[in-house]
């Protein structure tokens, strides 16, 4: 039992040793030069005192990532809640709608899972620019404030949750919409959690329909680092700093959140 428990923790050391080599490689290559980086001989401890790439990073008026930074936060926060609340209302919807054309829409809702995202970038720009959305917020928020991924979760949720508790705030005279507001949402904290940490991982790293939407005003700081990548050749201190920038702000959403990723799936966060 002993050598099993070993190599059991062994192996895990050694999982975690190559999850954690990219995040190593990143905080090493942020705080080195362009010379360290593309040197064939490896300079494991970078100098760490050195705040030259950060300084250059900000100072870079042409790129502006302090601009980025703010894009990113606004838009990945503002499709988090909207998405969440639009999501959390559709799959209560169909979880409690109790008609054939229910099962139509929640079909139809998962189909759109097997559709590649890429295919609707083209006919979404165009209503988008038709809109006059394009460098706005409303263009990078909006067309994503749908997903049929979350649908899906809060509609199977739901199906689990107790209807007497429902049934017995009707009785006491509360209207559906109230039951919903002030019986389920208060009782569904935990899957709302998970739900919206996916969503807002995922806001936070878009890049490609960001990069279609937004322009100078919008540029969220995916879209920013690309600019460090040009036909002239890649300018990887900066470009591993501003990864760096980019990774802490999940991170600490990650280490706050983790537990809801499981609770939110497992339990219905009923007290």
């Amino acid at each position: 039992m002993k050598a099993t428990s070993i190599l059991r923790y062994a192996l895990l050391v050694v999982l975690s040793a190559f999850f954690l080599l990219p995040f190593y490689v990143i905080v090493r290559n942020a705080f080195s030069t362009q010379a360290h980086i593309t040197s064939p001989r490896w300079q494991w401890l970078p100098n760490v005192h050195d705040l030259s790439n950060l300084t250059s990073l900000l100072a870079n008026d042409s790129i502006g990532i302090g601009r980025a930074i703010v894009n990113s936060a606004a838009t990945a926060a503002l499709q988090t809640a909207l998405t969440v609340v639009v999501s959390l209302m559709a799959g209560y919807a169909l979880a409690r709608w109790r008609h054939r054309l229910a099962r139509v829409l929640l079909g139809l809702t998962v189909f759109t899972l097997m559709v590649p995202a890429s295919m609707t970038f083209v006919p979404m720009f165009i209503m988008t620019a038709q809109f006059g959305w394009v460098d706005t917020y409303r263009g990078i928020v909006i067309p994503a404030a749908f997903s049929a991924f979350a649908t899906y979760l809060f509609r199977q949720f739901f199906l689990d949750f107790p209807v007497e508790l429902e049934d017995a705030a009707l009785v006491d005279g509360c209207s559906p919409w109230g039951v919903f507001w002030r019986i389920v949402v208060p009782n569904s904290t935990g899957i709302i959690a998970a739900v919206g940490t996916i969503v807002l991982m995922g806001a936070w790293n878009a890049f490609l329909w960001p990069s279609l939407v937004g322009r100078d005003e919008s540029r969220t700081l995916q879209v920013a680092l690309s600019q460090f990548m040009t036909s002239q050749g890649v300018r990887l201190p900066e470009l591993f700093m501003g990864t760096l920038i980019t990774v802490v702000p999940m991170l600490i959403v990650f280490l706050f959140l983790q537990r809801y990723l499981v609770r939110g799936f497992t339990t219905s966060g009923l007290r």
